[in-house]
């Protein structure tokens, strides 16, 4: 008995846990979407190794050449030449010569490759912010597209009650004989229709969620906050100007490009040091016929034919393609601002003209609905009251899709949608 009731209390707290942690479960806002992708999106955290990749030729830079030790032996094969009296492998009928010599950065070189290895950080940090604003604008799209499906499937459940409560009073009517057979099975296929809709809409609705864990890096249990705004930052008094000011200054792909120049500059001083030629020096052990002899090594290329010069113009050439490469992106930029502005702007107009008329289908509708219960209009008065009520909703849902996504546009084309988890 004690077991029995010892295995029930465990059932309980662990039942008693997972309700009080489910009803704890905050829905999730698109700010906090985006916190947590930028934290746990598995495809960004694989894209931040590069950095770490990128360092380790700061390392590789920074390291001076290895010491190079050379042996050679002679010996002489001919016993007529060897000395009287001594076997074959004697000191006396061999020469050995010991070589230890070390290669000789010249300081800009070091310097140079040091800054090139600098850069490429720099740059390899610029992408992966780069990849962070492109990762906000799918994680926001994807937020937006299971807001919009969970909000399409509340306006169906919606629809369905009402047209449900009317099948029932129909029911009740049919009896008294105050509407005919046809009136009811018109209802009862409406309903049945906002049924099949609604099944297919949930179906939609958890593979809307799949993609947005996905993207969030988790497996657990979301739920979208409804209620979101999504307009934490306001464009309303942003001018044109002053967005296309901050986008070809601060948007993170322009950034790139920048750097992408700073790179090309220093490949240009890194290539022509390594125009001039490496010495390499070092001491000389040579013990003749058992007698030692001590010398100086030195070594250099002389700069006759190769002096680097493929690398020097090819560095010139990339350093020319990134700065054309940048002023054609601040184009682009610019281009893009212009066309998320004006979107922005149609789409908020277009919402304000929806959200007028939705006060007054629903006025239309319950007015139709009364006079039909009192049997003032036929039900086909009614259902159209219905399908407009319902049409107009879906319209007004599809401009605020619309116009959020317009604005999540403005915000990727100007470079500040990072700003939205800071």
């Amino acid at each position: 008995m004690y077991a029995i009731s010892y295995r029930n209390f465990l059932f309980f707290c662990v039942t008693f846990s997972y309700l009080i942690s489910a009803q704890a479960q905050s829905p999730l806002s698109l700010r906090s979407a985006l916190r947590q992708a930028k934290t746990n999106n598995p495809f960004l955290k694989t894209a931040f190794f590069n950095v770490g990749i990128a360092e380790t030729s700061i390392i590789t830079a920074k390291l001076r050449p290895n010491p190079i030790f050379n042996n050679q032996t002679l010996q002489s094969i001919n016993s007529q030449n060897h000395s009287p009296n001594l076997d074959f492998f004697s000191p006396f009928n061999r020469q050995v010569w010991y070589q230890l010599t070390k290669p000789i950065r010249l300081p800009n070189q070091v310097k140079y490759k040091t800054e090139l290895a600098q850069q490429n950080v720099v740059l390899e940090q610029k992408n992966y912010a780069d990849l962070e604003r492109s990762l906000s604008l799918d994680v926001a799209n994807q937020w937006l597209d299971t807001w919009f499906v969970q909000i399409k499937l509340d306006l169906y459940v919606q629809a369905q009650k009402n047209i449900d409560s009317l099948v029932k009073i129909n029911e009740l009517r049919l009896k008294n004989l105050v509407i005919t057979q046809t009136d009811l099975v018109r209802t009862k296929l409406i309903a049945e229709q906002y049924n099949l809709q609604i099944r297919s809409i949930r179906q939609s609705s958890q593979n809307e969620l799949k993609n947005l864990r996905l993207l969030l890096g988790t497996n657990d249990s979301i739920a979208i906050d409804l209620k979101d705004e999504v307009e934490p930052l306001s464009a309303k008094g942003l001018s044109i100007d002053s967005l296309v000011l901050v986008g070809q200054s601060n948007r993170t792909d322009a950034l790139v490009a920048k750097s992408l120049i700073d790179v090309s500059k220093t490949n240009i001083n890194y290539q022509k040091a390594m125009a001039l030629p490496m010495p390499e020096l070092g001491i000389i052990y040579n013990p003749q016929n058992t007698i030692p002899y001590v010398g100086f090594f030195a070594t250099i290329q002389l700069p006759i034919f190769s002096k680097n010069q493929g690398e020097i113009a090819r560095s010139q050439i990339e350093t020319s393609q990134a700065e054309q490469g940048l002023g054609a992106l601040q184009q682009r930029i610019k281009t893009e601002i212009h066309v998320a502005y004006k979107s922005y702007q149609t789409q908020r107009e277009n919402l304000v003209k929806y959200e007028s008329i939705l006060s007054q289908s629903e006025s239309v509708l319950n007015s139709v609905r009364y006079a039909y219960l009192k049997g003032g209009t036929t039900i086909i008065d009614f259902l159209e009251a219905q399908r407009t009520w319902f049409d107009t909703r879906q319209i007004y849902f599809d401009a605020l899709l619309s116009y959020r996504k317009s604005y999540i546009q403005l915000l990727y084309s100007s470079g500040v949608i990072t700003q939205l988890y800071e």
